[in-house]
């Protein structure tokens, strides 16, 4: 064998030896996400994050992407769970909304029937009102509110969504009936801002990302955050710093599907656990104002429970449940 027949021996044997490692280095050859919202929102935009980082850190190899969007994930859901019974390598991605329409429009199928995975991500709503509002602060909500409550309008998304259920908590909070309240529900966030700056309604509720641009462009005022301490990067106080005992988190987070054992739903917990300590992932958390709020396995499981009998129960008061 000559010297040059033993470099391409020697490479061919390094090559075939590194393979084994390569393929151990991936925990799955093939993930599924699948996302129960069209493409372009917080689900989508979680999976795409994910598939994105998952790939960079080499924990997956193939990957597919599928959107079923409609009535708050519950349109999605039921396919999910007749598709992807007892099957280990696809995640869905979801979160509180998803809780809310479930109840709301009397879905047949819920999230017990599916695999809590983890918790991911969350964001905090903000309370805002137009810059030459009366409204200075909570304590002159809580008052308009407890004049007449009917008055004070409101401005969010879909009904029973987590912006409607923070709206619903306030009153709670300030002791008046929540079914009093004037909530418009808005199809898109910018219809519900062009409202605000119209003055056309009292105040609106959404994620601190749709507000903080007018915010800062002194249009907005924020009255207070739905986080229960104050948050970086958000100069607003939190509605329970000043005597309103409310807190709202909308959360994100992956499920698996029905009828997994427990060596699968191992394997998906590990992944997420993976991707969650990821330096990429946590880039992308700070690019993306995202807050880290992981919840592993039965942990999660507990608080999902936890939080849709919550959930239930103030749309019991607002009427919608």
């Amino acid at each position: 064998m000559d010297r040059r027949q033993f470099l391409i021996s020697v490479g061919v044997t390094a090559i075939v030896a590194g393979a084994p490692r390569l393929a151990l280095a991936q925990d799955f050859a093939n993930l599924d996400l699948f996302v129960p919202a069209a493409p372009g929102g917080g689900w989508d935009q979680t999976a795409r994050v994910m598939d994105a980082v998952l790939r960079q850190d080499g924990l997956i190899g193939n990957s597919r992407i599928t959107n079923v969007g409609g009535a708050g994930g519950t349109i999605g859901l039921p396919q999910f769970i007749n598709r992807h019974s007892g099957d280990g390598e696809t995640l869905m991605t979801g979160g509180m909304v998803m809780v809310g329409s479930i109840i709301t429009n009397k879905s047949p199928v819920d999230l017990s029937m599916v695999t809590p995975i983890a918790r991911l991500t969350g964001e905090y709503l903000a309370i805002v009102v137009p810059a030459s509002s009366e409204l200075q602060n909570m304590a002159d909500l809580v008052e308009a509110l407890k004049a007449d409550a009917g008055s004070v309008s409101w401005a969010g998304g879909s009904a029973g969504g987590s912006d409607h259920i923070l709206v619903g908590l306030v009153g709670k909070a300030a002791g008046v009936d929540p079914v009093a309240m004037s909530y418009v529900a808005y199809a898109g966030g910018g219809e519900a801002l062009a409202a605000l700056l119209g003055e056309q309604v009292t105040c609106g509720v959404s994620g601190w990302g749709e507000f903080s641009e007018q915010v800062a462009a002194g249009a907005l005022r924020v009255l207070g955050i739905s986080a229960p301490d104050r948050v970086d990067g958000i100069d607003a106080p939190t509605i329970k710093e000043q005597g309103v005992d409310v807190e709202l988190l909308n959360w994100r987070a992956v499920f698996g599907g029905p009828n997994l054992s427990e060596e699968q739903k191992a394997r998906l917990i590990d992944l997420v656990t993976k991707m969650d300590a990821s330096p990429a992932w946590q880039q992308e958390l700070a690019n993306r104002s995202w807050t880290r709020l992981f919840l592993a396995g039965d942990e999660f499981a507990t608080y999902l429970e936890e939080d849709t009998n919550r959930i239930r129960d103030i749309l019991e008061d607002l009427g919608l449940a």
